[in-house]
């Protein structure tokens, strides 16, 4: 098992995974202040001034943070300039580029000696991330919330990455207990990747609303229902696993048939603020979530049996 922390600055092997939407500035600088790491995930639309912005709040004080962008989007290149200049505390220490060709930016990340990390859901993901040289690969299971494959069990995926290379392996996909990570530390991760144990902490972007839906959830499934809703350029092969919403149950693989009715009820459903349309990515440990709380409450939990 390679020490993730000291290449990361961390007291504990524990990366809150760079959800946009959820994981701005705030959570990233909760996270890494409770000794875990925190990243920011930018959404496709993220633009230069709001990237810096919110490394300037992850980066306050000196916190080691990270930044999570998706290879796929029109707007890499702009975003990526952006955070290949960022400097003194703004500067992240790692740059996640994922959901795409990767040797590209993943080199240009290098070029301003910052750290890469690539999410893999397949054996073909692992195998460009290794020629990409990522220098920490995320293992990425389909029991993962938000966007990625559904194709692959965390725990294959994992050890398919630990017998194709030395590099540090993150585990990711369904981790939101002690439980789990003890036991992703054991199969030989070199710390863990998750997001769903910090969805319902009052330092995230979402809404209290969206934190309280996400304490009562009792199921997710995997689907592009919330993409296609939202005429979102997700390519097909990444699709997201949220709350289990009668919307989301209705759609699930019937999405190339979903009407313009349908789309209408979706937006008119968001604008309200009505969960039921709201998209709640998160992981299959969703059920493990009671109640609102705070990063380091839950750094501190999930390291409780390490």
């Amino acid at each position: 098992m390679s020490d993730v922390t000291a290449l990361l600055g961390t007291d504990h092997p524990i990366v809150c995974a760079p959800m946009a939407g959820v994981a701005g500035g705030r959570l990233a600088h909760a996270v890494s202040a409770a000794g875990g790491f925190g990243m920011i995930g930018a959404r496709g639309s993220s633009s230069p001034e709001w990237i810096a912005e919110q490394a300037a709040l992850a980066g306050a004080g000196g916190a080691p943070f990270g930044i999570g962008l998706m290879a796929w989007v029109p707007q890499l290149q702009e975003q990526l300039d952006a955070v290949t200049a960022l400097a003194g505390l703004s500067r992240p220490k790692l740059v996640s580029i994922s959901f795409g060709d990767l040797v590209e930016p993943v080199g240009r990340v290098h070029e301003v000696g910052m750290l890469a990390a690539c999410q893999v859901g397949n054996a073909a993901d692992l195998e460009q991330a290794i020629e990409a040289r990522a220098d920490i690969i995320v293992a990425r299971g389909g029991e993962g919330g938000g966007h990625g494959r559904d194709e692959v069990a965390t725990d294959e995926m994992l050890a398919m990455a630990l017998a194709a290379t030395e590099r540090p392996v993150l585990a990711a996909g369904g981790i939101a207990t002690a439980d789990d990570v003890v036991r992703a530390l054991a199969a030989g991760a070199a710390g863990v990747w998750c997001g769903t144990p910090f969805l319902t902490c009052v330092e995230a972007d979402n809404t209290p609303a969206a934190r309280a839906a996400i304490t009562a959830a009792t199921a997710t499934r995997y689907a592009r229902a919330h993409d296609v809703a939202q005429d979102l350029a997700w390519p097909r092969e990444f699709g997201g696993r949220a709350v289990a919403t009668p919307f989301v149950e209705r759609w699930a693989g019937d999405e190339d048939a979903m009407t313009a009715e349908a789309k209408a009820e979706h937006a008119a459903g968001r604008e309200r603020g009505d969960t039921d349309y709201t998209p709640l990515y998160a992981g299959t440990g969703v059920t493990h979530l009671t109640a609102e709380t705070d990063a380091a409450s839950v750094v501190r939990a999930l390291v409780g049996r390490i």
